[in-house]
C-alpha cells in the first residue's frame, strides 16, 4: 500500500516521505513539516489512530487523511472526532485519493489563494492549470508543483532546501542541479510569453535561493 500510495502521489507531482512504522510516522508527523499526513490505520508499532492523535496534538493545522480497510461508522466517527480531516475506506480508487489530497490541500490555504497570479500569469489551483495573458501553458506535474510553491511564498526568498524539501521527495539529492533545471524550465514557457522587455517573474539570488516578484515593463531579466 504504501509503495501505491507513495508512486500514485509521486506521479500527480508531490514530493512524498514514506514512513513504514506507526513510531516513525507518529515522530514525523509531529514534527509539524508536512503539508498533508495521508495515515493507514492498520500499522506495526502503534496504529494509525494514536498516531492521528499525536500528530494533531503537535500541530493543529496539518491536515490529516485516514485510509482504513475498518470501514464501519463508529471507525469513521472516532477518526474525525482525534483530528483527522477526512477518511477514505478500502478499497478506494486512486483519482478519488488524488481529489481528497488535492481538497484538503486547496482547503488549508486561503480562499484567495485557490488562484495565484503574479504579473501576466495565473494558476488556477481547483483546475491545476496555468496560464499567462490568457494562453494555457502545458506544465509537467513537478514544474506546476514548483510553480505553486514558488507563488504561495510569493514576496518571500525561498531557498533550494525548502523547495527541495516541499516539492521532492526524501531522496532528492542536494548536490544535483535539478532544481535550476526546472527553474530554467519554468523561466522557457513563462516568461517566453512576456512581452518584449518585461522583466521575468522569478528573481535568483545566488547563495539564497528565488523571489517571486510582480513583472514590470521596461525591467531587465534576471538571471
Amino acid at each position: 500500500m504504501a509503495s501505491l500510495l507513495s508512486r500514485v502521489l509521486g506521479e500527480a507531482g508531490y514530493a512524498v516521505d514514506v514512513a513504514s512504522d506507526g513510531i516513525t510516522a507518529a515522530q514525523r508527523g509531529s514534527a509539524g513539516a508536512y503539508d498533508l499526513v495521508v495515515l493507514d490505520i492498520l500499522l506495526p508499532g502503534i496504529d494509525g489512530f494514536t498516531v492521528c492523535q499525536k500528530v494533531r496534538a503537535a500541530s493543529s493545522s496539518t491536515p490529516i487523511l485516514i485510509l482504513s480497510a475498518r470501514s464501519e461508522i463508529a471507525d469513521r466517527v472516532r477518526g474525525l472526532e482525534i483530528g483527522a480531516d477526512d477518511y477514505l475506506p478500502k478499497p478506494f480508487a486512486v483519482e478519488e485519493l488524488r481529489a481528497r489530497v488535492a481538497a484538503l490541500l486547496r482547503r488549508r490555504s486561503l480562499p484567495q489563494q485557490i488562484a495565484l497570479t503574479v504579473g501576466r500569469i495565473r494558476l488556477d489551483r481547483t483546475r491545476r492549470s496555468v496560464a499567462v495573458r490568457g494562453s494555457v501553458v502545458e506544465l509537467t506535474s513537478r514544474e506546476y508543483s514548483l510553480l505553486e510553491y514558488l507563488l504561495l511564498n510569493r514576496g518571500r526568498m525561498v531557498s533550494r532546501p525548502e523547495i527541495a524539501e516541499h516539492v521532492w521527495n526524501e531522496a532528492y539529492d542536494p548536490g544535483s542541479n535539478l532544481i535550476d533545471v526546472y527553474v530554467g524550465r519554468l523561466r522557457q514557457k513563462l516568461d517566453g510569453l512576456l512581452p518584449r522587455g518585461e522583466r521575468s517573474f522569478l528573481t535568483t539570488r545566488r547563495g539564497e535561493g528565488y523571489l517571486v516578484e510582480d513583472a514590470s515593463p521596461g525591467s531587465a531579466k534576471s538571471s
